[in-house]
């Protein structure tokens, strides 16, 4: 839907996204990294959409073409066949080729639908292998086989389940959009929103993947070409409101993202607290995501100190939970002074062991017990002054 003279400028949400343009697409590695990490600007004139600095912008991907063109090929169809797919409850049916492009997920298949191509297939070598596949005792085996494939791959190393359009898409679930963190602020980009988008790819089964919206993103949209439909999602995380209050911001990788935007926030509002800033990635000469832009505060004085931990540069790996403990002492003297505590980034692992280098601080040079570390660490959380954005 598009605004007009002639009707009401239509409020854009997750039911009805905005056709965001694309800005600028800058690769933010340099050469000879192993990694691909995207700074992307999109333009929100029109919108109306307001954010605050920490929330998140909903994208919807659109598929990779080539694996939509197997799945079609697979299926012995045209991709011009009309289907209804039931996760998406159309009020009319639309082309193959239109609901796989940006309407089904092609990843993910569950236990279901393995059950599904046992009850359809009639080559025996296919049976024998679902059989063993969907055996009580073979959960491990069945999760690691389904982790390791896509929809397409079903279909290759299944051929005699003889699925028309239909029957295939009522196997698939609804695209749903992905979150990344808004690297910029409102105050300093009013028209605009930036992100910092790690490329994914991968190989599983013989197979290159791509992440489906970071690769939509990074290397299948067009400049000003292609609509990137969004919307804003709203985050319980984000600068204190007492810009005299330090703030410690520990964000390895793309969880840069959100004290970037911090960072510009507090400067355009004159907040007078301290900034410290950890930042990880592999190796210092091409992965220092927004390098100049952190020397920049630096010198000017509103950055107080850059902490970094390339884990690739030295024999031994380095990470930031490691340049905390070094910082220990004075970590705890900006917590003592009333310092909020941000973390972003990978929840699995980085977190965690961020969490885990938080408490042994507080322990250690608080003159603590692991009990009373704990409640410190809780009170911190309770006051809103530890803060997480992880995924």
């Amino acid at each position: 839907m598009t605004p007009t003279s002639e009707g009401p400028t239509p409020t854009f949400s997750k039911e009805n996204p905005f056709p965001a343009r694309l800005l600028e697409n800058r690769l933010l590695n340099g050469p000879g990294s192993a990694k691909e990490t995207r700074h992307i600007v999109l333009d929100m004139r029109g919108s109306k959409l307001s954010y605050e600095v920490g929330d998140s912008l909903a994208v919807f991907p659109i598929n990779p073409p080539e694996e939509v063109e197997d799945i079609i090929r697979l299926l012995g169809a045209s991709g011009d066949e009309m289907v209804s797919p039931t996760a998406l409850k159309l009020a009319a049916p639309e082309s193959l080729r239109s609901v796989l492009s940006d309407r089904l997920a092609l990843g993910g298949p569950t236990r279901k639908v393995l059950e599904e191509l046992a009850a359809r297939v009639t080559a025996e070598a296919e049976r024998t292998m679902l059989t063993s596949l969907l055996t009580p005792d073979a959960k491990e085996l069945l999760a690691g086989f389904l982790g390791q494939r896509a929809f397409v791959d079903l279909l290759g190393e299944f051929p005699s389940a003889n699925f028309t359009p239909q029957e295939f898409v009522d196997q698939l679930r609804r695209l749903v959009p992905r979150l990344y963190s808004i690297s910029s602020s409102p105050r300093v980009h009013p028209d605009e929103i930036h992100l910092t988008v790690a490329v994914v790819r991968y190989v599983s089964n013989a197979r290159q993947r791509l992440g489906v919206c970071s690769t939509f993103l990074g290397n299948r949209a067009e400049l000003s070409v292609t609509p990137v439909l969004v919307f804003v999602s709203h985050s319980h995380f984000g600068p204190p409101e007492d810009g005299s209050r330090d703030c410690i911001m520990v964000g390895p990788g793309t969880g840069i993202a959100p004290f970037r935007a911090f960072m510009q926030d507090r400067l355009a509002s004159g907040a007078k607290g301290r900034n410290w800033i950890f930042f990880g990635d592999q190796k210092q000469d091409t992965d220092f995501l927004y390098a100049e832009e952190w020397q920049g505060y630096i010198e000017g004085g509103q950055l107080s100190r850059l902490d970094t931990a390339f884990s690739r540069d030295q024999t031994g790996k380095i990470y930031v939970q490691d340049r905390m403990r070094q910082s220990g002492a004075e970590l705890w003297a900006w917590l003592r002074s009333g310092a909020n505590f941000y973390v972003c980034g990978d929840a699995k692992r980085m977190a965690k062991d961020v969490d885990a280098a938080l408490h042994e601080i507080v322990r250690e040079h608080g003159g603590l017990t692991p009990e009373q570390a704990a409640e410190y660490v809780k009170g911190l959380k309770k006051d809103k002054r530890y803060q997480r954005d992880v995924y």
